[in-house]
């Protein structure tokens, strides 16, 4: 077997790892050495389409790895951080709120994520109230039955910045502080509310028959 053989061999392994590769970082990994090797492949066998397409791909598989590994520093280095949603004011909707009015009641569909400009709002079930620069209304969207779990109500008059399901998922799934954050936020909420008010997060059907705490 000629050296170039080798190399074509070695290059189709790769290929063929790339493919099977179940997790970004190794599939680019393994990506990044089928192109190594198509090159070497390439120019001993003097196959000039093969040659320049490595070539045009190995900078292109060495800045996703790039992303992913900045992703993964990224999100190591937000944990135990006060997360900041204040740049969401850029893909945001504003709206505004009169005081005494509900943005959404518990049961209702998820619909939006809120960002809270100025004002407050008043999570009723579980009576916490949150201000300037919170976020809110995020919890819904991950559970199964897909329903508010609490009512948010405005204390005051309140400007509060909407952003719809879709975007708010796109953002979730491409930004992986934000999803970090997100999840770090839920995690928060839903450990501190059912320590202080289990019955909230029952679903409605099951909070009726439950006991009143004493």
């Amino acid at each position: 077997m000629s050296l170039v053989d080798i190399v074509g061999w070695v290059a189709a392994l790769f290929t063929l790892a790339a493919y099977s590769m179940r997790t970004m970082v190794p599939l680019r990994i393994a990506a990044l050495g089928s192109n190594l090797s198509f090159i070497v492949f390439g120019a001993l066998d003097a196959t000039l389409p093969i040659l320049v397409l490595h070539l045009v791909l190995l900078p292109f598989n060495g800045y996703r790895l790039w992303e992913l590994l900045r992703g993964v520093r990224t999100v190591r280095a937000a944990r135990g951080k006060e997360p900041d949603f204040s740049w969401l004011r850029d893909v945001a909707t504003p709206a505004a709120y009169k005081g005494g009015t509900h943005v959404f009641r518990k049961g209702d569909p998820p619909g939006h994520l809120y960002y809270i400009d100025s004002g407050e709002v008043l999570l009723e079930e579980i009576g916490v109230t949150l201000g300037p620069h919170d976020i809110f209304g995020e919890i819904a969207f991950f559970t199964d039955a897909r329903e508010r779990t609490v009512s948010a109500r405005c204390v005051g008059d309140c400007r509060i910045l909407v952003i719809d399901e879709a975007r708010f998922l796109t953002l979730y799934h491409q930004n992986p502080t934000f999803g970090f954050a997100i999840v770090q936020l839920i995690v928060k909420r839903l450990l501190d509310g059912i320590e202080k008010r289990p019955e909230a997060y029952l679903p409605v059907a099951s909070r009726e028959n439950t006991p009143p705490r004493e």
